[in-house]
């Protein structure tokens, strides 16, 4: 995909359809001459509707809509009949969309299933036609309800993308050279800074018929959190993948500086992210020797697994794809245990307060 194809954020305006009026018609025919109200009620507005739709991977297609608008319900007819919903306006967005409303910030939805359909703007309520308002002191109500107006206003999607490994590292740290040595992705590599601008996505081969989807995400700088650089919008991605890979190049001058500034930027933009398995790979090892790898090794922090590697000589890629396997196996017995608490909290809130036994006096 072209990086210009890639889009991540998309402000837009949305309207949905006003309710139809409710019909005041009274029934005249020639041999009925008081017939009475026979109006029928106005057709309900369209909703705007957000759908999940797996094949899509950016909101490129969104990107020259400004506004978007249902239609209107329509009025009521006579003999009680209604009048037709609103064609409802679908949006069709890439699994791991957030809508947010644009003023408030507020989450609206997020879409997280093929076929998940969420209602951002709500179609107005048809109006009653008079046949609802006829009384036995009001025989021939002339006077019907008229339709609720539907809802607009800007709201905001931003695409958070889904990844089973997030690669995390400063520019030109390898890991688009990582991405293209392990997967079938071919992200634009040079030897300079910010060469990935937009996210990349590669299915990893494992044993077994197995694999996994690694993410290989535009460079943290210093100060990211803040804005700086790439700044959030590199960030919100990183909220998806459930485990982390960070990247550390073997040329660097400090490696665990390196490694606590871009936990720090992590930490910064939201505490939970550090809750995610992590793994450390020293990359570019092949312009080291046994005895750096054993210094370097040395200042390493303990609590998280290292790997030396080199993705053009292939040096300890299949360590790392096991090291992976591993983490992602511990992160979703973290999310099993997670839920199995959560029920466990739910059965006990909706157990009675008195013992099993009853009081014990």
């Amino acid at each position: 995909m072209a990086e210009n194809n890639f889009v991540d954020y998309i402000k837009i305006h949305l309207t949905s359809g006003n309710g139809g009026q409710g019909s005041a018609h009274l029934r005249r025919e020639k041999y009925i001459p008081k017939g009475g109200p026979d109006g029928g009620d106005g057709g309900r507005g369209g909703h705007v509707i957000v759908v999940g739709n797996s094949h899509l991977w950016t909101l490129q297609h969104l990107r020259f809509q400004r506004h978007i608008k249902a239609e209107h319900g329509a009025a009521g007819h006579r003999s009680r009949s209604f009048g037709a919903d609103g064609k409802d306006a679908i949006i069709e967005v890439p699994i791991g969309t957030v809508i947010r409303d644009a003023e408030t910030r507020d989450m609206i939805g997020e879409v997280m299933e093929d076929g998940q359909r969420i209602i951002v703007k709500k179609g107005g309520m048809g109006g009653l036609g008079n046949w609802h308002f006829r009384s036995s002191t009001n025989q021939t109500p002339r006077y019907a309800q008229p339709g609720t107006p539907g809802e607009e206003g800007w709201v905001i999607m931003e695409l958070k993308v889904l990844a089973d490994v997030g690669l995390v590292g400063f520019p030109n740290a390898g890991k688009s050279t990582l991405l293209s040595a392990i997967t079938a992705a071919k992200p634009e590599i040079a030897d300079y800074p910010f060469t990935t601008l937009t996210p990349n996505l590669g299915i990893v081969s494992y044993r077994d018929n197995k694999s996994f989807v690694m993410a290989d995400i535009p460079g943290i700088i210093e100060g990211a959190a803040e804005g700086k650089g790439l700044g959030h919008r590199f960030l919100r991605h990183i909220e998806r993948n459930s485990t982390l890979l960070f990247m550390v190049p073997a040329t660097s001058e400090d490696h665990l500086k390196e490694y606590n500034i871009l936990l720090g930027e992590l930490e910064k933009y939201n505490p939970e992210l550090l809750d995610k398995t992590r793994v450390l790979a020293i990359s570019k090892s092949d312009v080291i020797d046994s005895e750096q790898m054993a210094q370097i090794e040395a200042v390493l922090p303990d609590n998280v697994p290292h790997v030396f590697i080199s993705s053009v000589t292939g040096q300890g890629l299949v360590w790392l794809k096991d090291l992976l396997w591993e983490a992602m196996d511990v992160e979703n017995r973290k999310k099993e245990l997670k839920s199995f608490e959560d029920d466990s909290e739910d059965m006990l809130g909706d157990a009675p307060e008195e013992g099993l036994l009853g009081d014990a006096e």
